[in-house]
């Protein structure tokens, strides 16, 4: 595997690392080894599935907060998204601050998603599927949601949202008692 560190405290790009012959490619999807070498987490409570029908499906930005604090590993499997990140985490050298890549079924890069940081994502294309892994059970009552176009993190979203739930709708302007202590 192949962990190239963003631009955000913490959280990383992956790509595979594969062998190839005249058969296609053989690639490690996860390596706990690898995973803890790089202080990365390395125990995972469950693995999700989504897929977005239409293209301009917006999910997000979703967090949870102590003691139900999440990291997740994204994938997209089929299709494409356009993968955004925020640091929520009030003591960190990049709070605020967002970092977004493209995640599709060609390039297979993952997104790795620390603790503290709120994670969404825009489908670039119809029905796009994700798979993640995430370290932490999910529990409503400790879910929060960061407004997807609040000017608190300044995303540039490559598309306007065609679809997006009214949860994720309905949310109010950040506010520094939501953020993070980790």
């Amino acid at each position: 595997m192949i962990f190239k560190e963003t631009s955000l405290q913490g959280a990383y790009l992956i790509d595979l690392d594969k062998r190839e012959d005249e058969r296609g490619f053989f690639a490690r999807y996860y390596c706990q080894d690898e995973f803890i070498e790089n202080n990365l987490e390395a125990n995972w409570k469950q693995v999700n599935n989504s897929l977005s029908i239409e293209k301009g499906t917006l999910r997000g930005l979703h967090f949870q907060q102590a003691p139900y604090s999440e990291v997740k590993l994204v994938r997209c499997v089929k299709g494409s998204i356009w993968d955004v990140i925020v640091d929520v985490r009030i003591n960190s050298l990049t709070y605020g601050k967002s970092f977004a890549a493209e995640l599709n079924a060609e390039n297979r890069t993952m997104m790795y998603v620390p603790k503290g940081f709120a994670h969404g994502f825009i489908s670039l294309e119809e029905n796009s599927e994700i798979l993640y892994l995430v370290s932490e059970a999910y529990n409503p009552k400790f879910e929060r949601t960061l407004k997807w176009d609040d000017p608190f993190h300044d995303v540039k979203w490559p598309i306007s949202p065609i679809v997006i739930s009214e949860k994720d709708s309905n949310v109010e302007l950040w506010d520094n008692k939501n953020a993070v202590l980790i």
